[in-house]
């Protein structure tokens, strides 16, 4: 028997709790059970035709070997004009590195300030990776609290006022997962205005579902604040906009003075990301959007459906989901934990679903729902629900 001895910094390495129930509900389809999955975060939408074929392509034209560690320079250059198009923002493609997906990113932005005696602030209930991999670097993950009340904004007042000497990187995520919720400009241009006093701070921006709003509302990228844009890392992708989860690809945008240090990151962890993969990117972001236009709008009107029906279930109330594809119903009137709803809506009713203590302790009395599903499942599973209840 052997007798080996881990890093102490594995123990504090966690995971992502979407992925264990989603095996969980693969183990009970498996067994003959009728399950419907509400829990993964992943678009139900294939990838569009036009992009599979230009990775086809790429394939057959001979892409097969190394690229930059940065990524090909004509797909950092359709990431920097993208983001002009969608955003107004000027980006120099030199910025962008293009990396195996989202977390590579928040992986390497903990890793370059993350250590003991470090603060690293993140939201709360938010995307587990986030005080995952701040636990491991060593540093103390300090929550932003994001509640229901503030229709899960987070509050740039509190945000400020737990700033200390010691705090390294700011995580902000809008719109967020697992709440849907989205900040309003008004105050982010707070935080902004507020970090002017907090020169040794940079901030990670995730918006990787920055595509995804609803009623109306548009996305504030971070990169449209010249004042911020020498400590900011903006983190995007192309996973959920164009239901790209599968083929791993991801990009961030990053200082001048830590853009060297992401990419000698990169040589070191991955070396590159696969050519075919970057050539689909291309023609993602330079072909025809109706497909994602299409799929926002499904669910749009899923978005509409879920929230409707969630509050109409005995001891729950859903606040109106704003972007992404997650509703973040408080369960705490039907008398069972997160966990507890969590196992009971799965073992019992056959819906996969998250426990909201999965993305942090603010989430406690809440459950993740994704509505990339169709909306019969949702209905369905809904109906499930409400006869267990």
């Amino acid at each position: 028997m052997s007798d080996l001895k881990l890093a102490a910094g594995m123990s504090r390495l966690g995971t992502e709790s979407a992925f264990v129930v989603l095996a969980r509900a693969g183990k009970l389809a498996a067994e003959g059970r009728d399950i419907i999955n509400l829990g993964i975060g992943q678009p139900d939408f294939a990838t569009p035709d036009h992009i599979v074929e230009a990775g086809i392509k790429a394939l057959r034209d001979g892409h097969h070997g190394y690229t930059p560690a940065n990524g090909i320079p004509a797909l950092r250059e359709a990431v920097a004009a993208d983001l002009h198009r969608r955003h107004g923002a000027e980006v120099n493609p030199d910025n962008v590195v293009v990396v195996p997906g989202g977390k590579p990113t928040m992986f390497f932005a903990v890793l370059m300030f993350g250590e003991p005696g470090a603060e690293i602030m993140y939201p709360n209930p938010g995307f587990p990776i986030y005080e995952s991999v701040i636990k491991y670097s060593g540093a103390t993950p300090v929550p932003i609290a994001l509640k229901e009340e503030n229709d899960f904004a987070f509050s740039a007042e509190e945000v400020l006022g737990q700033i200390t000497d010691k705090t390294r990187l700011i995580i902000i995520n809008s719109p967020a997962n697992p709440t849907g919720g989205v900040t309003p400009k008004e105050e982010i241009d707070k935080l902004v205005a507020g970090l002017a006093d907090h020169p040794h701070v940079a901030l990670m921006s995730d918006e990787i579902y920055s595509n995804m709003l609803y009623g109306g509302r548009q996305h504030v990228s971070l990169l449209n604040y010249p004042e911020i844009r020498d400590r900011l890392i903006m983190l995007d992708g192309w996973s959920k906009t164009y239901a790209m989860t599968g083929w791993r690809i991801g990009y961030a945008v990053w200082p001048d003075a830590l853009v060297d240090h992401a990419t000698r990151l990169c040589i070191n962890d991955h070396s590159c990301v696969n050519a075919a993969t970057q050539y689909a990117g291309i023609a993602a972001l330079e072909g025809p959007q109706d497909a994602v236009r299409e799929m926002v709008a499904a669910f749009d009107a899923r978005r509409e459906v879920i929230v409707r029906e969630l509050n109409a279930l005995p001891g729950v109330r859903c606040a109106d989901a704003a972007g992404a594809f997650y509703a973040f119903p408080n369960v705490e009137g039907t008398g069972l934990t997160s966990k507890e709803a969590e196992t009971r809506f799965l073992e019992e009713a056959g819906v996969a679903t998250v426990a909201g203590t999965s993305f942090g302790a603010w989430g406690e009395g809440y459950l993740r729902f994704s509505y990339a599903n169709s909306t019969e499942n949702i209905l369905e599973a809904l109906a499930r629900i409400r006869k267990l209840l």
